[in-house]
């Protein structure tokens, strides 16, 4: 459960001897253990200076120990207190770190033993994962203030990214409320953000949602996101390291007039500040007691915000539907993510991206040319057991240049690759669980001039073994 599930009481029962430390005892735990394993084979080159050396395949042992309690709540007060940390059991991957030599992301700091491994971003870290106090003085009011999670909607633009280890968390204040018949409000803003590779972010976030159910599975949902942060990985990824791809960069170094290069690409030269608003229809409707109705359709507009670079100017849309019948689903969505004509890709930075456009995370940063993702998902329940698979097709919004481009020989492509996706997931009991994940990508148009363009996306895959103990 999220922790907003564990945090909306609106009050406690009246009390004359109930004391605080009372409200510690009936408080919630925030608690539990996930050793996981993860092995990645990602055919690419190596950084400069092994330049001719393909990745080395790598395996991350990991385990995160969340320790974390909320109290239940006390003249209208409840706090929350939640410490994470990430124990690496061996250290031959790239796990992204950025403020320690042999865990940098590339940079110029980097030890060669890390950068010849393929990226696991899961660095070994100890930190307070969540501190707040809420208030629920008002009726069908909840005022947060601290570091906390955040996941709204399916956590497309904003989420923990609870799947990593080490989880995105927020610092500021938020407000729920509840007041309007079958209307959910929320607004935030956050100053900071800590994001998976560890790095403590200084922003600057306005969060607005509105979500009205149409019926207890349906619901219709207004947002609004400004994110006023010159660089949230979006536009070149570690601010120690310079972009090394067009593709990767969006090219916000570059103008309306002249299209970004791959030297103008430098994270440190450029603002990605922007505002995304945007409205979602989503639901399950059910037929008869056998079948049920999915369908989703979706809307947002992004343009530049603040200091925000110009460039910044592209839409997204998601339009999708399929059926539930018994113990299984069957659906289909196309996702367009859209490309300023070849020199800006609509982003999602703060979003729980893994979730989407394949788990192989080909495409956590949209690359300048924008993204067209059309894939099929099933599922079906065996016993306790829950089986999981998706298949993507991706193309480019705007075509790109391919293996082989030249002045005179403009060789170009809209064929990103193909993406097969599968898990099977099962509750050993209610406080362990098991799950084993399956992804593997198959690039297709070859992006950049040479199979060693570090805009290349290449073959990749991986496979993930996770036990959760809740307790």
């Amino acid at each position: 459960a999220t922790l907003l599930a564990l945090s909306c009481q609106t009050g406690f029962a009246a009390d004359e001897e109930y004391t605080f430390f009372n409200s510690i005892q009936d408080g919630k735990s925030l608690s539990n253990l996930r050793l996981r394993y993860e092995n990645v084979d990602h055919d690419l080159y190596q950084p400069a200076p092994n330049a001719n050396k393909k990745l080395a395949s790598t395996y991350a042992l990991t385990n995160r120990t969340l320790l974390g309690w909320q109290t239940a709540p006390y003249n209208n007060f409840s706090f929350g207190l939640q410490v994470i940390d990430v124990h690496e059991f061996n250290d031959d991957f790239n796990d992204r770190r950025d403020n320690r030599p042999e865990h940098s992301n590339g940079g110029p700091l980097a030890s060669l033993s890390k950068r010849q491994h393929a990226v696991i971003v899961d660095p070994g870290f100890t930190d307070i994962n969540q501190l707040y106090v809420d208030w629920t003085g008002i009726k069908n009011t909840k005022f947060r203030a601290g570091r906390q999670q955040i996941n709204l909607d399916n956590v497309r633009f904003i989420g923990d990214i609870a799947f990593r280890q080490g989880m995105q968390v927020f610092d500021g204040f938020s407000v729920w409320n509840k007041s309007i018949p079958d209307t959910e409000l929320y607004a935030g803003y956050m100053t900071k953000t800590r994001q998976i590779n560890t790095a403590l972010r200084d922003t600057d976030l306005v969060l607005l949602n509105a979500k009205y159910r149409i019926s207890p599975s349906e619901s219709l949902i207004g947002y609004g996101y400004m994110i006023d942060a010159p660089n949230l990985s979006q536009n070149g990824g570690n601010p120690n390291a310079p972009a090394t791809a067009a593709q990767g960069g969006n090219g916000l170094g570059g103008s309306d007039d002249s299209p970004a290069s791959a030297a103008n690409l430098n994270p440190l030269q450029t603002d990605a500040s922007n505002k995304t608003f945007g409205l979602r229809l989503d639901g399950t409707r059910p037929i008869n007691p056998d079948w049920k109705v999915l369908y989703t359709a979706e809307y947002a507009k992004q343009t530049d915000y603040k200091d925000g670079n110009d460039l910044i100017d592209a839409h997204y849309f998601k339009l999708g539907g399929g059926a539930v019948y018994d113990i299984f689903s069957l659906r289909i969505d196309h996702e367009v993510l859209s490309s300023n004509d070849g020199k800006y890709g609509f982003q999602t930075p703060l979003g729980t991206n893994h979730l989407f456009q394949g788990w192989a995370d080909q495409f956590l940063v949209t690359p300048r040319q924008g993204i067209e993702d059309t894939f099929v998902t099933a599922t079906v329940s065996i016993g306790k057991a829950k089986l999981y698979a998706e298949y993507h097709v991706f193309k480019s919004d705007e075509k790109f240049q391919t293996l082989g481009f030249t002045p005179t020989n403009q060789k170009l492509g809209d064929k990103y690759g193909t993406e097969f996706d599968a898990s099977v997931a099962y509750p050993v009991n209610e406080q362990l669980s098991a799950k084993l994940e399956y992804a593997r990508f198959s690039e297709d148009d070859v992006y950049g001039t040479t199979l060693k363009a570090p805009s290349r996306k290449g073959d990749k895959e991986i496979i993930w073994a996770t036990a959760l103990y809740t307790f």
